[in-house]
């Protein structure tokens, strides 16, 4: 699955690093940009919700398959486009596939996992998105070296239909996974916090998810946090080309350099927080400490601006760090705090949040940058949007466990 995710942020970042010389065909304003992303971002929002629904429906395993083709076959598109409506049509349909990611991601680890397991499998999980992001400047430059950008589309679906036939062979959930001996069968299904049900559980209908405050707090946390995300992962290229005079061979040298300090934060917010529990420490503080320092360190992108590219860089890697350690922690709470059934579609409201934040926030940085705010004004407001969203969830989830409540599936 960690894989699955890696080819899906490749898939995402071959437009950022190939923006340079797409512009030399297409031309892209700020604005113009930052529309391409909100399209992504629009779609993937919509998706994120009804891929969560799709993967509760079909199970992880269908589910995730056509997900991944669907979102392989929309990269390739970006090669054929002429036009920035054609960018913008590819930009949707990819941003339609990439939608069940997580939501599938995190079903994995509650058909697998434990509770000291899971935030640690997460943090693997997540951690694909640092392999794809980081191996995306300095492979994307090479076949921009010897290749058309189209190339670069081209490559990258195919390698996502690769990796799904690779899927569909390897994944199946505990109970119907042909290679488990059955004493290894009973010791996974034993360790999971609930009782086991079938690849297609009973359906929750979302309005009754949406009337727990746990799912706002969630939802609104998560459109906080992904609005600084977003921005770091889309802008982060072309920041580098606009502000700090890059080309794109240096952008495949350094630009990675953030995105391998975002992987060691997915590992290191998993298992900090899997290490306080086998410490004895509650659910609820395992987590919440986690969260909050990875929260505390994300005022540190004010500097950016103020000192020289590489310790610019250095601040970016720390951002990076805690933004994607933080990640992993609020796309395991969807786990630790709903019934099984419901994870897919709850992680699936969850990254719609998310989603609409980034794409949302997108258009503003658009909007500033297009009219001389400059990137000073954006990084000012992108490192509060973490402290607040912990602090949501500080005054909303007094206690991280799961729900007492009753949830009636459909009839």
């Amino acid at each position: 699955m960690s894989l699955g995710i890696a080819v899906s942020y490749f898939d995402r970042q071959t437009l950022p690093v190939a923006v340079a010389a797409i512009q030399r065909d297409i031309p892209l304003s700020n604005t113009a940009y930052s529309e391409l992303q909100g399209a992504f971002l629009a779609a993937y929002a919509v998706m994120y919700a009804a891929g969560g629904k799709l993967i509760d429906t079909l199970g992880t395993r269908r589910g995730f398959l056509l997900i991944m083709i669907w979102w392989s076959l929309a990269c390739a598109s970006h090669g054929i486009a002429t036009s920035f409506g054609m960018l913008l049509l590819s930009r949707l349909l990819l941003g339609m596939g990439e939608g069940g990611g997580f939501p599938a991601a995190t079903r994995v680890v509650a058909e697998w996992c434990s509770l000291d397991q899971r935030s640690i499998a997460m943090g693997i999980m997540n951690a694909g998105t640092a392999v794809g992001a980081v191996l995306a400047p300095p492979l994307i430059a090479i076949v921009l070296g010897i290749a058309s950008w189209r190339w670069v589309f081209f490559l990258s679906g195919a390698l996502g239909l690769l990796w799904s036939l690779a899927w569909w062979r390897e994944y199946f959930p505990p109970s119907l996974h042909p290679r488990l001996s059955d004493e290894a069968r009973h010791e996974v299904l034993a360790s999971l916090p609930e009782p086991v049900e079938s690849e297609n559980g009973p359906q929750i209908p979302w309005i009754q998810l949406l009337g727990h405050i746990e799912t706002w707090a969630l939802v609104i946390a998560k459109f906080l946090s992904d609005a600084a995300w977003y921005f770091y992962l889309f802008w982060l290229p072309k920041y580098l080309y606009d502000a700090r005079g890059f080309n794109i061979k240096e952008v495949g040298y350094y630009a990675w350099i953030p995105y391998a300090a975002s992987g060691i934060g997915c590992l290191a917010g998993g298992w900090f927080s899997a290490w306080l529990l086998r410490r004895g420490k509650s659910l609820n503080v395992s987590r919440k400490v986690a969260l909050g320092l990875s929260a505390a360190v994300m005022p540190s992108i004010l500097l950016v601006t103020h000192v020289p590219v590489e310790f610019a860089l250095l601040l970016f890697s720390i951002a990076f760090f805690g933004q994607q350690s933080w990640s992993t922690l609020i796309m395991i709470l969807p786990a630790d705090l709903f019934p099984r059934s419901t994870v897919g579609s709850v992680a699936g409201l969850v990254g719609f949040g998310g989603a609409i934040g980034g794409m949302l926030f997108g258009f503003v940085v658009g909007y500033l940058l297009d009219h001389g705010f400059g990137y000073g004004t954006v990084f000012c407001a992108v490192s509060t949007f973490h402290i607040m969203a912990f602090l949501l969830i500080m005054v909303t989830i007094p206690v991280i466990t799961p729900i007492s409540r009753p949830l009636k599936a459909n009839a």
